[in-house]
């Protein structure tokens, strides 16, 4: 079962299968099981804190299921994609379109992003590279470089993009965050290259090429499919990094690392990122929840995140929170006061 259990994400594609076949309520069945019936779910269960034994933890890092899983979801993802492509241009009603849209905005940020995440973070180059073509399917590229070499340096700092500051509502966030990162990306690459005395105009630069990819494929949903369906495309990609960007808002809301007299922050521990070990949202999302363990060990795979009473806990899966922040006074009067009293 403790591998079984992951398979459980079969169930976003299969039900995207079905929304794009459907019309009615079914267009929207990704949407209704991701932010309905999971975050209600969720409520009446109580979190899963058990960790794997040491035993158990090292048949998983030996196991290959779990790495192959990842790898089933690149060409799911992008059987997903071109699917999307022709069922926009069917004679379907308004309210059916935009369910459609939503379904692939959803792929886009839990497949997409998500996968595209945990792939990026490998140190194989070819793990690496899948990792990229997933974040290219929601033109989320420069995620990578900053994801690696900023946030995980600078989190719980204000010097991070992606961490959230106390009372900065969410919708502030979506814009301060994705915009910070992009740029911030491309000052990460050319400090990267300057370092390696290469060329920062050159192939060698990852932003260079993420840029040339992504213009290359939307020129391609243009040429071969229109230009409608290119601004259906573009809409489920920015719903995707909406997801992507309310995911870093509500992992590190308000926390801060001390700042010591040398003017240096203090080391990055479990106590810097909010978890979660709520079972559905942990399996929907790859075990993201558990974001302490993550960033405390930001190698360590998926499947061996542990859960660590230290960290500050949230009171429910990721899909009921990120609903949660979507209203900020409420957000705010229910996650100031979990806040350590420092921050």
């Amino acid at each position: 079962m403790k591998r079984i259990k992951y398979l459980s994400i079969l169930i976003l594609p299969i039900s995207a299968y079905i929304s794009f076949t459907s019309t009615g309520i079914l267009a929207y069945l990704p949407l209704l099981i991701t932010f309905a019936a999971i975050p209600v779910l969720e409520l009446f269960f109580k979190p899963n804190k058990q960790n794997l034994t040491e035993t158990e933890a090292e048949s998983a890092k030996n196991d290959s299921f779990y790495k192959i899983l990842l790898f089933l979801m690149v060409p799911i993802q992008i059987a997903a994609l071109l699917m999307f492509f022709v069922v926009v241009q069917e004679d379907i009603t308004t309210p059916d379109l935009i369910g459609r849209i939503i379904t692939m905005g959803i792929l886009c940020g839990v497949l997409g992003i998500n996968v595209g995440h945990e792939l990026g973070h490998s140190n194989s180059r070819f793990e690496q590279f899948l990792g990229e073509i997933m974040l290219l399917t929601s033109l989320e590229n420069h995620f990578l470089p900053y994801h690696n070499t900023g946030h995980h340096f600078d989190v719980a700092t204000p010097n991070d993009a992606a961490t959230a500051r106390k009372n900065e509502w969410l919708f502030a966030f979506w814009f301060r965050s994705q915009i910070s990162s992009y740029f911030k990306a491309w000052q990460l690459e050319k400090k990267r290259l300057t370092i390696l005395k290469k060329g920062v105009i050159s192939i060698n630069n990852k932003m260079i090429i993420y840029t040339i990819a992504q213009i290359g494929l939307l020129i391609s949903i243009y040429f071969f499919y229109g230009k409608i369906v290119l601004f259906y495309f573009l809409a489920a990609a920015i719903l995707g990094i909406l997801l992507l960007e309310t995911v870093n808002y509500i992992e590190h809301y308000g926390l801060l690392r001390k700042k010591k007299k040398s003017g240096r922050y203090e080391v990055v521990t479990i106590k810097h990122s909010w978890n979660s070990d709520h079972n559905l949202g942990r399996i929907l999302l790859f075990e993201l929840s558990r974001h302490s363990d993550h960033h405390h060990r930001a190698n360590k795979e998926y499947q061996l995140l542990d859960s660590h009473e230290e960290s500050p806990q949230m009171f429910t899966g990721y899909p009921g929170m990120m609903i949660l922040a979507l209203i900020p006074p409420l957000w705010f009067a229910v996650m100031n006061k979990r806040l350590p009293e420092n921050n």
